[in-house]
């Protein structure tokens, strides 16, 4: 069943045999056992991709249902048995996931030796069972009501540029100015996150850039490149901008029209037996995050109006 699962995550049975450990001759013949043991062709198969078939579709979901039920049960069974083990699967964007976040998870796993983490950096939003993650660090507060969010930290996004493009282009005074700037954005599987809103004393103003006028990426880390190269105005979480405004490599453009958002949050399945590992990681990313904010990562940085009234 973990093997059927990994393949239609995957979309290739050697792929999935391979993460699982095995060869692909044994994958083969794992899965082949399976489909007669149901009497049902799960996946159409070829040389290059496999293709769930409407039965396999249907056994998928309670394949995953199942496979929830047995992690969670091992994970009570063991839960007061001696230290965590085992994964945790963490999803995180891709700016933050490699310039702090990493950081902070080699000290995890030095503090907790028998615990092995598989991060998969994403700048869209993850389907936690879907994608097989034990929990996501998201910037805003996820509305699937299957999900649970415990806020991490205050968070607040900044349209910044390097120095060397404000001396090439001019700094924008107003959010009019705008039109007449270059940007970099990040495209999501959801689409481009080109629109933006400012508030200012009670004003509000919304500006979308125009895409073809833009740079694109999928990759935050790509956007946070680009910027520093000079290439355009990027708005950015003032977790993945303090560094460099505080360098001197970004300077934040408009900062006193920056509106108050949703923080920093980490998300599990509201449905799932948290184990012992996964609430492990949480204590200490609660604790990873109040210890920045003590040693003041977000000091000096340009606020939301609503927080400066």
């Amino acid at each position: 069943m973990r093997l059927f699962v990994e393949t239609a995550a995957l979309g290739n049975l050697s792929a999935a045999g391979r993460k699982l450990g095995f060869s692909p001759a044994a994958a083969s013949a794992r899965l082949s056992k399976l489909e007669a043991a149901l009497s049902t062709r799960l996946l159409d198969r070829n040389t290059r991709q496999v293709r769930l078939t409407e039965e396999g579709r249907l056994y998928l979901h309670h394949c995953r249902i199942a496979l929830t039920a047995i992690d969670d049960a091992e994970a009570a069974l063991s839960a007061g048995h001696g230290a965590p083990r085992g994964k945790v699967r963490i999803s995180a964007s891709a700016d933050f996931g490699r310039y702090m976040l990493s950081q902070w998870l080699e000290a995890f796993v030095r503090a907790q030796p028998e615990l092995k983490l598989a991060l998969s950096l994403t700048d869209s939003i993850s389907d936690l069972l879907q994608d097989d993650v034990d929990l996501a660090i998201r910037f805003g507060r996820p509305t699937n009501p299957s999900l649970v969010a415990r806020k991490l930290a205050p968070n607040w996004r900044v349209l910044c540029a390097s120095p060397d493009y404000l001396a090439n282009y001019g700094t924008p005074r107003t959010p009019t100015d705008l039109d007449a700037h270059q940007f970099v954005v990040l495209v999501t599987a959801a689409g481009p996150l080109n629109q933006f809103r400012f508030v200012s004393d009670g004003q509000c103003w919304d500006h979308t850039v125009a895409m073809e006028n833009a740079w694109e990426t999928n990759d935050g880390a790509m956007a946070r490149a680009w910027t520093l190269a000079g290439l355009g105005i990027a708005r950015k979480t003032i977790w993945d901008a303090a560094a460099d405004i505080r360098a001197g490599k970004l300077k934040v453009v408009l900062p006193e029209w920056i509106e108050e958002e949703p923080g920093i949050y980490a998300v599990f399945n509201r449905n799932r037996y948290m184990s012992p590992r996964v609430r492990v990681l949480l204590d200490f990313l609660l604790h990873r995050f109040q210890d920045a904010l003590s040693d003041g990562i977000l000091e000096g940085m340009p606020t939301p109006s609503s927080s400066r009234a």
